[in-house]
């Protein structure tokens, strides 16, 4: 399927699988640098965590309810 046809969940579920497989390839190796960068500080990994991050801090609630007094 692409991306028209998904619901925000699917699309939100697709990068965080995205995420961690690259977290999975861009881990640190036995000498604490990146094994795929050769860096201490892998970019890329700490991309992929904060889109982990980011992507679990979304509120989920049903869309055929309204939200209540406190917004959630």
């Amino acid at each position: 399927m692409t991306a028209p046809f998904l619901s925000l969940a699917q699309i939100r579920n697709r990068l965080i699988l995205t995420a961690r497989a690259i977290l999975r390839d861009h881990r640190t190796g036995p000498d604490g640098r990146c094994r795929v960068c050769r860096t201490p500080h892998c970019r890329v990994a700490a991309a992929a965590r904060n889109v982990i991050r980011a992507a679990e801090e979304v509120p989920q609630r049903s869309a055929a309810t309204p939200p209540t007094a406190d917004g959630q």
